[in-house]
């Protein structure tokens, strides 16, 4: 039964990283997925492959413009993911955030534990979604923030260490924001919409909210029994998934499938909302 009480979790919380560096060699109960729900080998189908789109061509040429606005929209409709590339978010800022993250995760787990979240808002740091007492939890940690707009903010949320951290997530976060206007501007094209109906749909520029989730997944002794992140679908617009450009972790449903996203470096995966779905009827 779900608790009520959103001030507090059900249970006392122990980082998954906490788990990780204790040198157990067999998963705790309350980690171990259902036998359905396990993570499985991914088709190897060579036709099944996440698009790739090139926002370079996202451009005046009448050719490429509508070249580029099929794609998305065949993207979206068929798959409902695709990776971006030619995307203008500068390289060095990507570095510069995955490298800040990555030292907060390496803080000693006193230091983190300042910054610790409450089911009330998810602001912070985590190890568990959801307040369902006993539930089968994700082999992973995570901090969550909070955006945009800027008055939604929790400074104090944001950590003051590394020191270049709050900097660079800013940084990174105005970029992001700025292709995600890009690629509201395809959506709603691809749509036959004019190209800001879907911006002006989310509020415009003052008004579209943006939230921000880094995951940290520790080493799992057990890792066919878990999985980082349960599958899910994301209840926004779109999600733009920064992933790691040597580990093949994430998996799409196309049908009844799970296809492996090889990951093309430098690109962002987009996975399109809850929020954004079109029915057609013939």
């Amino acid at each position: 039964m779900a608790s009520s009480n959103l001030l507090e979790w059900p249970e006392a919380i122990v980082p998954v990283q906490t788990l990780s560096g204790s040198g157990m060699s067999t998963v705790p109960q309350k980690y171990i997925k259902p036998p359905s729900e396990r993570p499985s080998g991914s088709t190897n189908d060579p036709n099944l492959r996440i698009p790739v789109i090139d926002l370079a061509c996202f451009s005046n040429a009448p050719d490429h413009h509508q070249a580029f606005l099929e794609a998305v929209a065949d993207a979206c409709k068929d798959w409902g993911f695709f990776q971006v590339v030619n995307h203008d978010v500068d390289i060095e800022v990507v570095k510069r955030m995955r490298g800040a993250w990555r030292e907060f995760f390496d803080l000693p787990m006193e230091e983190k534990k300042v910054y610790a979240n409450l089911p009330v808002t998810y602001e912070g740091y985590g190890s568990r979604l959801g307040v369902e007492k006993e539930a089968i939890l994700d082999w992973s940690d995570y901090y969550f923030l909070n955006l945009f707009p800027r008055d939604i903010r929790n400074l104090d949320k944001w950590p003051k260490i590394p020191t270049d951290l709050r900097e660079t997530t800013e940084k990174y976060a105005c970029q992001l924001i700025s292709l995600c206007q890009v690629l509201l501007k395809a959506m709603s094209s691809s749509l036959g919409l004019e190209e800001d109906y879907l911006h002006s749909a989310f509020g415009g520029s003052d008004g579209i909210s943006a939230t921000m989730r880094a995951n940290y997944y520790p080493r799992c002794p057990q890792p066919e029994l878990t999985l980082g992140l349960s599958s899910h679908s994301d209840p926004g617009g779109f999600t733009l998934l920064l992933t790691d450009d040597n580990v093949e972790g994430t998996q799409v449903r196309k049908g009844d499938s799970w296809v492996t996203v090889q990951p093309v470096p430098g690109s962002f995966l987009v996975n399109i909302g809850d929020q954004i779905q079109v029915i057609t009827v013939d």
